[in-house]
């Protein structure tokens, strides 16, 4: 019932503003700069656990989790893909980090803000003209929900 009533309120055109909403509030909020001043540094373990859990909350259903999900079901043993993956991710952001502790003090922050702004603008913008696809076999079972309620 309740599925039944969120599918008959999200519909397409819904979603669609919700989306480019959610892109015009993002632009606006990377607007705004941090409040911490320049000269104050994180104490170590507050900066460990606050990337721990911002990596945590962004690699949720991420296509490398879902990946690592399949291998350690196949597999017969599950360190070896803990391992991997753990060293895989390692290979991808240590270089990443590295070069942004080196150029940090380089990059002109407020530059960065606009353009991190502005892309996500025209994505709202894109999402508000085009909408957002979605398969038609997702949208079929929304669009008998919604004729059987008519």
């Amino acid at each position: 019932r309740a599925g039944a009533l969120a599918a008959q309120w999200l519909t397409p055109d819904v979603l669609r503003w919700i989306v480019a909403g959610s892109f015009i509030a993002i632009a606006l909020w990377t607007l705004k700069p941090d409040t911490m001043d320049e000269d104050t540094r994180l104490p170590a373990r507050g900066a460990f656990v606050a990337t721990t859990i911002a990596f945590f909350i962004a690699e949720i259903g991420d296509k490398t989790q879902i990946a690592t999900v399949v291998l350690a079901a196949k597999s017969s043993m599950l360190w070896p893909v803990v391992l991997g993956t753990t060293i895989g991710m390692l290979l991808a952001n240590v270089p990443v980090v590295l070069l942004g502790s080196r150029f940090a003090a380089k990059l002109p922050l407020k530059a960065a803000r606009m353009a991190a702004a502005a892309l996500f603008l025209a994505l709202a913008a894109w999402v508000a003209v085009r909408g957002v696809s979605v398969d038609a076999q997702l949208t079929q079972p929304v669009e008998r929900i919604q004729a059987s309620r008519r």
